[in-house]
């Protein structure tokens, strides 16, 4: 959540940089909220100074024979006087955490202002869009004549959006999988990491899914579990409540998990293939760091999923997000977008997010730096990268003319096979 002291101290500035994301944004019912909440602190504290002061005159006027009913009278109205500003004090303070929850965190300067998806900056591009010389076929056509793919079967056993992989579609998940997490860990140093797949409210609140975004998660029934929607939940969450010495940083981290999403509001977007599914694969790059090397950081994450991405041999291209379309806890964002033939477009496979302390704030994950100053870490996430996809994009970009598929160089190891 953002600082409520910076908040105090530079109201208007932290409303401008809101109003690039969106204009009906505003922190002004927060600082409404915390007037309200200084004053009545301001007369719990004076209201507390005076009853301890009047009550130590109780001892010496009993002792000269003063009698002191009506100041103990005075004493207990001060009691209640009391107890009622602290009920008060706590209700506004619950109040102005959840306003705080609810405002999202501010953009960056750096990143580009804008209102929606048009505004975003194309910052590189890699390789050369795929071209045939016959006509291809989309992922959701070629894979299930291919027997890798059961859209139809996911739907019966589950839910529209749930797919069933079967075969060398199965296998080829799974070896995907298995280069992400071997790629990062052992040419990039991220620690793998394999964490629960559920998460409890105050977990989805530290990354910011809760409570703005509650429609969008997979709740248990009678629990207080989550189905996590990406591995950023419960591996940015480890060290929630802790304070960590500076050199644990910065902390690198990577896990694979299936996610879930129930995709609310996306009705009739994507609707074929694995672009959109309401479980999916993915493995997620997660970044603990310093202030002062959370920028750099940023652009070190984003280039570790741009790696496994050269080593398969997709093109793809970064843009910069805009003030309107990054996400709720993120400043500044960097999507990757791999060609896809079937769209004729690049598609999403990347979110690469630099959250300052926003989320590190809700989680209350800290550091003490050498000379015993305790600050908030800046945290830091992104897909390295959404597996299903990469298996989709493989398919759909390295397909052959007499419908087969040529399967990448890096990725042969794990599947044993050169084609399906």
């Amino acid at each position: 959540m953002l600082d409520i002291k910076l908040i105090r101290e530079n109201p208007d500035k932290i409303n401008e940089l809101l109003k690039r994301r969106n204009p009906d944004l505003s922190v002004d019912s927060v600082i409404k909220i915390d007037e309200d909440r200084r004053k009545i602190q301001f007369e719990l504290d004076n209201l507390r100074a005076t009853r301890k002061t009047e009550s130590n005159k109780i001892g010496a006027l009993k002792k000269d024979g003063i009698d002191t009913t009506e100041l103990q009278a005075q004493i207990r109205k001060m009691g209640d006087d009391i107890k009622a500003l602290e009920e008060k004090l706590t209700e506004l303070d619950a109040a102005q955490k959840e306003a705080l929850l609810f405002i999202p965190n501010t953009p960056d300067e750096t990143t580009p202002i804008g209102a929606d998806d048009s505004a975003n900056v194309e910052i590189k591009t890699w390789g050369e869009p795929t071209k045939f010389g016959f006509v291809a076929k989309a992922h959701w056509d070629l894979c299930p004549e291919l027997n890798m793919l059961d859209f139809e079967r996911g739907v019966k056993l589950a839910h529209t959006r749930f797919t069933l992989y079967r075969g060398k579609g199965a296998k080829l998940e799974r070896a995907i999988i298995n280069f992400f997490l071997d790629t990062h860990c052992e040419t990039r140093g991220y620690e793998e990491i394999l964490p629960p797949v559920m998460a409890n409210s105050k977990t989805m609140t530290g990354t910011g899914q809760l409570p703005k975004f509650k429609d969008d998660m997979f709740k248990c029934v009678d629990e207080d579990l989550y189905l996590i929607p990406t591995a950023e939940v419960p591996v940015t969450n480890i060290y929630q409540d802790e304070i960590l010495d500076e050199e644990m940083l910065p902390k690198y981290m990577t896990a694979y998990t299936p996610c879930f999403r129930r995709e609310a509001g996306s009705a009739g977007k994507d609707t074929r293939g694995l672009i959109r599914q309401h479980q999916f694969n993915k493995v997620e790059l997660v970044k603990l760091t310093k202030p002062e090397e959370s920028a750099d950081e940023h652009e070190k994450l984003t280039r570790d999923a741009e790696n496994v991405l050269e080593l398969l041999g997709l093109p793809y291209r970064r843009v910069a997000l805009c003030s309107g379309d990054i996400g709720f806890s993120a400043k500044k964002c960097y999507d990757l977008e791999v060609w896809m033939p079937s769209y004729n477009a690049y598609k999403e496979i990347s979110s690469c997010s630099n959250f300052g302390d926003y989320q590190a704030r809700r989680a209350n994950i800290r550091f003490r730096r050498k000379d015993g100053s305790v600050e908030f870490v800046h945290t830091l996430n992104g897909s390295g990268l959404a597996v299903g996809r990469t298996l989709a994009a493989i398919c759909e970009n390295f397909q052959t003319e007499d419908g087969h598929i040529i399967v990448p160089e890096v990725l042969r190891k794990y599947t044993g096979f050169d084609i399906i």
